[in-house]
């Protein structure tokens, strides 16, 4: 069997890489046409960090995977392309602002039907909205050979710092196809190449309108409950309450569960707030107003969380952070990956440099250069400082922001720290990462969100 994964980004790189790993006798080919990016799955660096992807790349690159910008020849020669390429929420015309953007599925789609001689069996890999298979199917049979191919929905379910763990031992794999003869043969072939290494139980089969559905939801519900702790945060702040105590006792009722209870700044990523925006949209195009407003909430109510903890740094600070040098302890959107986007770093940096502070910022794995990109400014802009640790961060600052939960946040000589900033000297611990008791013994003025604030 060949396969070939059209876009080398977060979701084919990895996806690709276990499935050749995993399975030697498949070949694997992931074509982009971004030529930078295939350099770098070829090289030593690979363009995104992932804790464990090295290792599976390395194993298998050059055997049975292979990066390539071939993007024509991979399709002719492939049993089963992946289609994993960018789906963004559209910023333009009818839609802006929630709906999805695929013009980049549709001209892999026309690509492909322009290439292919026989029929093959195309995978959604991007997360896609409801129906978007009808739009493959239709620019497919336009094409006037009379080939019959089959459209499945594999959907990722990837949280990106855990790519390979999740790869490597799946809650579930969804794959959804058309109930058809033709359509059950090709879900059962994609089906026996994650059964190489996944227990059949947890493969799922549906029809393609709910496992393209599913993987919106599933987003909406995951973002849900951390925009609910977080909303409960504000109110535990003003009552005295402490938000981890209350989601831990909440987080123990079986009913409930406690994953996703972790009060924060906000959440990040390149799909919850994209999918629940597309979800939005798709209940206003079918008629439910009421369904719509709901799921706006959630993506309102995150945008309220990182827009009332950057009004109380300022707020804190004397109402003033003009001309304060701030610290900034993390830029990616989580721990263990690179990946800023919709990072709440983003906007609650935006937020301070509006009030003319001047920011300090480190994160251990996002360059420079990505930085300023989120920024909107200029490597020579004299208000950022790019720092390449804590240390450097801390001198001469009046307060640090911690904004993304790495580990090594937490094992920081913060007595040394202390002695570096100015005084009075504060933390406003974002993430509840830190041990708040200890640094208020070194002299430290600490807020951590959802958590009593003593002045």
């Amino acid at each position: 069997m060949k396969i070939c994964c059209i876009g080398a980004g977060y979701v084919g790189g990895p996806t690709m890489a276990m499935i050749a790993a995993k399975c030697p006798n498949i070949r694997v080919d992931v074509v982009d046409i971004n030529e930078k990016r295939i350099a770098a799955w070829n090289s030593n660096e690979l363009p995104i960090y992932e804790p464990g992807l090295d290792e599976i790349v390395k194993s298998a690159r050059g055997t049975n995977l292979f990066f390539s910008t071939g993007v024509e020849n991979a399709i002719r020669a492939a049993d089963i392309i992946f289609v994993s390429v960018n789906t963004p929420t559209k910023t333009y015309g009818v839609g802006a602002g929630r709906a999805a953007d695929l013009r980049y599925l549709e001209a892999v789609a026309r690509v492909i039907a322009r290439v292919a001689e026989e029929p093959k069996i195309i995978v959604e890999k991007s997360t896609i909205p409801v129906k978007t298979a009808e739009t493959i199917q239709t620019i497919l049979a336009a094409s006037g050979k009379g080939l019959r191919h089959q459209v499945l929905s594999n959907p990722e379910f990837l949280a990106e710092g855990t790519a390979v763990e999740d790869l490597m031992a799946p809650d579930r794999i969804l794959i959804g196809g058309e109930r058809t003869p033709e359509g059950d043969a090709a879900v059962e072939k994609l089906v026996s190449v994650y059964a190489g290494w996944v227990p059949r139980e947890r493969i799922l089969t549906t029809n393609l309108w709910s496992s393209e559905l599913a993987k919106l939801v599933a987003n909406a519900f995951l973002a849900q409950r951390i925009s609910s702790i977080n909303a409960i945060s504000g109110l535990c702040e003003a009552t005295g309450a402490d938000v981890e105590e209350v989601g831990r006792a909440i987080g123990t009722d079986s009913r409930i569960g406690s994953k996703f209870l972790k009060s924060s700044v906000g959440f990040g990523g390149s799909c919850f707030q994209k999918d629940i925006l597309n979800l939005v949209y798709l209940c206003g195009h079918f008629g439910l107003p009421e369904v719509a407003d709901y799921w706006d909430h959630v993506v309102r109510i995150n945008n309220w969380q990182k827009d009332r903890f950057a009004a109380r740094v300022i707020r804190t600070l004397f109402n003033t952070v003009s001309g304060k040098r701030l610290g900034i302890l993390g830029f990616a959107f989580k721990k263990d990956t690179n990946d800023t986007r919709e990072s709440p770093a983003i906007s609650v940096c935006k937020s301070l440099l509006e009030e003319q502070a001047a920011l300090a910022i480190y994160d251990p794995k996002v360059p420079a250069s990505q930085i300023y990109t989120d920024l909107g400014i200029q490597p020579d802009d004299p208000r950022i400082e790019i720092c390449e640790n804590v240390s450097a961060v801390a001198q001469s600052a009046h307060a640090l922001l911690v904004l993304t939960e790495w580990d090594e946040f937490r094992d920081v000589d913060y007595a040394a720290v202390f002695a570096a900033m100015y005084k009075p000297s504060w933390i406003f611990d974002g993430r509840n990462v830190l041990d708040a008791p200890k640094l208020r013994n070194l002299g430290f003025h600490v807020y951590s969100i959802g958590k009593p604030f003593p002045v």
